[in-house]
């Protein structure tokens, strides 16, 4: 799922399908060609995780049921996203995506692969002022 980026026309939210081949990555809208990336042109590829209480369903639950929805409150939801900057000359871009938990590590893996990048944990990235 798109979260944002400088892919042109779309919004966050929307599905995609990225195919990862040697030569090229392209990301398609169902049949639609959205972008085709060299793997040559990725500069950095990134993953982390957001992660939320499921307060929502929680409190969902408390109505039907206090004990459960109490311990609803407790658990943790995990998102995992990846991200990719390019540069092609004069054309800079970047996404962040959304994935699957059963997909993430293969995007990974196919993207560390195809461009000789590894990819670098968001999460364990701290800013020194």
């Amino acid at each position: 799922m798109y979260d944002g980026g400088s892919l042109p026309n779309l919004k966050a939210g929307k599905r995609l399908k990225m195919y990862i081949e040697a030569k090229e990555i392209r990301i398609m809208d169902d049949k639609t060609l959205v972008a085709t990336l060299v793997p040559s042109t990725v500069q950095d590829i990134s993953y982390g995780q957001d992660v939320h209480r499921r307060i929502g369903a929680a409190i969902g639950l408390a109505v039907v049921s206090l004990g459960i929805g109490a311990l609803m409150a407790l658990t943790k939801s995990k998102k995992h996203y990846v991200g990719l900057t390019w540069a092609d000359g004069d054309k800079k871009g970047g996404l962040a995506m959304q994935c699957d938990k059963n997909e993430y590590r293969g995007i990974l893996a196919g993207l560390e692969g195809v461009t000789g990048k590894k990819a670098v944990d968001s999460d364990a990235m701290t800013v020194k002022n």
